[in-house]
Order: C-alpha cells, then structure tokens, then sequence
C-alpha cells in the first residue's frame, strides 16, 4: 500500500475489509472491545515469562519481532475498528487524555524526591 498512512485511511481500509466479508453486522462496540482485550493478552503473552532485561530484547530475535508486531496491529486494528463505531477520534481522545494527565500528575520541582504515587507501572501513565 502506497497511500498515506493516517488513523482515518486505516479506518477506511479496515471498514472496506470488514465490508467486503459482510463482517459488519458483528462489529459491535461488545464485540470489538471484547476483541481488543483478546489481542492485547495475546501481546501480553509474548512477554508472560520474560524477565525485564529480555522483555527488553523482544525485538532483537526475528520470531519475537514478527509476533509483537503482528499483535500491536491486531490490538490497533481492533481499536481503531471500535472508536469508528463509537464516534471516537483516537487522536484527539488521547490528546485530551494526556491533558488530563498532565494537570493530574504535575512535573515535580526538581529536589522533590522520588516519583509520586501513580507513576509508571502505578496507574499513572497515559494510560490511567
């Protein structure tokens, strides 16, 4: 595919997939997040028993780098898939998120001591 890549022709192409196999009718907002959750434990999977240094190392073998790469694009397909249903910009949803965060999580004045509660691997992420 040589056309831009954006989050509006991906969207486009994984209606125009969806369509073309009459999948439509079972792209539900239940169905898509259940979806979703299935993708992202089999790219959880990949990492189950790895420690943190070879967690760390996933993309240097070949095999590994094909399965996180195949599982980031079936988690972003599905979520893509689903804030199209939903009427959610994933852009502008995340844009806002970090906003959020950032009034939520205030950079800490230098000398302040250690991360605050809610920091990385606490809930505090983008992601919170």
């Amino acid at each position: 595919m040589t056309e831009h890549l954006d989050v509006a022709t991906l969207q486009r192409r994984l209606a125009e997939f969806a369509a073309a196999r009459n999948w439509q009718p079972y792209h539900t907002p239940k169905n898509l997040a259940t979806a979703l959750s299935v993708e992202a434990s089999e790219l959880v999977e990949i990492f189950q028993w790895l420690t943190p240094e070879e967690s760390a190392r996933v993309m240097a073998d070949p095999d590994s780098a094909h399965r996180v790469t195949d599982e980031v694009a079936d988690v972003l397909a599905y979520l893509l898939q689903l804030c199209e249903v939903l009427g959610v910009d994933p852009l502008s949803a995340l844009d806002a998120k970090i906003d959020r965060n950032e009034r939520r999580f205030p950079v800490p004045e230098e000398g302040a001591g250690d991360a605050p509660k809610g920091g990385p691997g606490n809930g505090g992420g983008v992601g919170t």
